[in-house]
């Protein structure tokens, strides 16, 4: 996929029920729905309501429903494409940064209700915006969205190749990279950070795969560990949008 693809400005919902959902809420704008040609009278009533609200209807061979969902199993034969208005490739965004700004980069977060809840988070912090790369991390489909709370929708997603061509973009634009890191010297609460921010977010089971500028931990007590990814992107996500 290149920059600039459909991918970049659209969240494709898959499934009778989200798809529904999704041209009933008045506040999304769906571009098109999809329908597989074996898919029937089982859509009908999500055809009838793309219709209503004025909405493409495009008609595909099953095997072409399931690329475009992503999904070999629970598409349901129907998808939607739905617009995401502060999605847009990194360095589109990157062009028109100017003066302070603070993002997030996910680096091999894999779990669909981590990365919904990280939006989620990061979107109420105020921060500019989290990066997801295509590479390692899940499609922004109806798990992510579910566990954002539909949040997702509007959510500034900054879309990638790799969270390690990520970092280096951001560098190139006066970004100093932090990396979330348990056991790291330096607390986030006491890290002096640049006025252009990226706190790298590493993987549930791996940590981090990047190398940052920076590695800071959030202190733990009462003899715990660590916490859950999405638990401490919540922690850094308000203390970053503090800042």
């Amino acid at each position: 996929m290149v920059e600039g693809s459909p991918r970049d400005r659209f969240i494709t919902v898959f499934g009778r029920t989200p798809v529904l959902e999704a041209l009933r809420d008045g506040r999304l704008d769906v571009d098109k729905i999809v329908v597989a040609t074996d898919a029937g009278r089982s859509v009908s009533d999500v055809v009838a309501e793309a219709r209503r609200r004025g909405v493409r209807v495009e008609h595909a061979s099953p095997t072409r429903v399931k690329y475009l969902a992503g999904n070999g199993r629970h598409d349901q034969g129907i998808v939607a494409d739905v617009v995401a208005p502060r999605m847009r490739p990194l360095p589109d965004w990157l062009d028109g940064v100017r003066g302070r700004s603070a993002v997030f980069v996910l680096d091999g977060v894999t779990n669909p209700a981590n990365v919904g809840m990280i939006l989620r988070t990061a979107t109420a912090a105020g921060l500019d915006g989290v990066v997801v790369p295509r590479a390692g991390s899940p499609r922004i489909g109806p798990l992510v969205i579910k566990a954002s709370a539909g949040v997702a929708f509007s959510a500034p997603i900054l879309t990638t190749g790799t969270a390690a061509e990520a970092v280096t973009a951001l560098r190139g634009y006066g970004f100093t990279c932090y990396g979330l890191a348990a056991r790291a010297q330096v607390s986030l609460f006491e890290a002096d950070l640049s006025d252009r921010s990226a706190l790298v977010l590493g993987g549930e089971t791996s940590g981090l795969s990047v190398e940052v500028d920076v590695p800071v931990s959030i202190p733990m007590r009462g003899g715990v560990e660590s916490l859950n990814v999405a638990a401490a992107a919540a922690v850094a996500a308000f203390e970053v949008g503090r800042r």
